[in-house]
């Protein structure tokens, strides 16, 4: 059995305290000329759709740009369709994209897609997002050993659900298969909201949620967290155990940035910088990321949110070539 150690790749959290200085004023020289199209690479309800529009809300709430951000979802083919889209804007000042993980990890499974994240914008990385491991609120699985225990006896028998297929839910799902030397059945959904209500609704048996997800069930009563994938326990959930504390090093984040189409202007960006170092500075995005269980005390912008990205995009081919392009693609 592979047994993957440290499989968040060194996805350093050297997160010092949030900025809260005075947000800067947005540049004077480039403001957009039109609606910006605010593109979403992930179907509706999921934790990118729900932040791509708070952020909207915000932009608008605050008066931040003459023009509006129109959120457009492009889900298909695990945000292929998205990336390609971004490409082909190459030069574009009126287009922006909300990313997750799978802004590495497509291009990486796809090799036919023909898109380079290091030629697109990088803006802004507004949060650093995590996992856990859901099931409904009355499952008779109480803990994640007996998790494991149950899905190695069932196997393929065990349907597990996540957004798309070859990014962040599969490959969670890849690692804890290696884990738990089992094999999963794993159904894709367009988006996250699609998986939570999936679970609740009983049509499978386990998430990978991230806390946005699935806060509003779980509030609710109707699905239960068994472990988290984080290095400590969140102050949302400070009686789920991780993944680690129960001597299993599985720990998995998620990026969530805004990045621009290649090529665009100088001074766009810098406008798209400012905007967005605003919000992150602002009591409703701070406290969205505290209810929600979300890192947000480091904004990341334009060169080092560049470098970022290079370094995630070299860990989550290393990744991908530990666990075998095939177990997140269900081939």
């Amino acid at each position: 059995m592979v047994k993957l150690k440290s499989y968040g790749l060194g996805l350093a959290l050297s997160l010092g305290a949030a900025s809260v200085a005075t947000t800067p004023t947005l540049a004077a020289d480039w403001q957009p000329q039109r609606p910006v199209e605010f593109i979403i690479m992930a179907g509706t309800g999921g934790g990118a759709d729900q932040i791509a529009r708070l952020m909207q809300g915000l932009i608008e709430k605050k008066d931040l740009s003459p023009m509006p951000f129109i959120p457009i979802n492009k889900a298909g083919g695990s945000g292929a369709e998205a990336l390609r889209y971004m490409k082909d804007k190459a030069g574009d000042d009126h287009t922006l994209l909300v990313t997750l993980n799978s802004f590495y990890t497509t291009p990486l499974v796809q090799e036919g897609l023909g898109v380079d994240i290091s030629e697109f914008t990088p803006v802004a990385r507004m949060a650093i997002d995590t996992f856990l491991l859901w099931v409904p609120a009355d499952s008779e699985i109480s803990d994640f050993e007996t998790w494991g225990e149950q899905v190695a006896e069932m196997k393929k028998d065990w349907k597990v659900g996540g957004t798309g297929t070859g990014q962040e839910d599969s490959i969670l799902f890849a690692m804890l298969e290696a884990e738990f030397d089992t094999d999963v059945t794993y159904i894709p959904f367009p988006g996250g909201g699609d998986v939570a209500k999936s679970l609740v609704g009983k049509h499978i048996m386990t998430t990978v949620n991230n806390p946005a997800e699935q806060m509003e069930f779980w509030r609710a009563g109707q699905s239960k967290p068994l472990v988290q994938f984080t290095d400590e326990r969140m102050e949302s959930f400070p009686d789920v155990p991780t993944a680690k504390e129960l001597g299993h090093d599985l720990v998995y984040y998620m990026q969530r940035s805004v990045n621009g189409p290649p090529g665009m202007s100088p001074e766009a960006q810098e406008w798209y910088i400012a905007l967005f170092e605003e919000i992150f500075n602002s009591e409703e995005w701070q406290d969205f990321c505290e209810s929600d269980g979300l890192t947000c005390n480091e904004f990341s912008s334009g060169e080092d949110l560049g470098q970022f990205h290079n370094e995630q995009l070299a860990r989550h081919k290393a990744l991908i070539e530990q666990v075998g392009a095939a177990a997140i693609t269900s081939e």
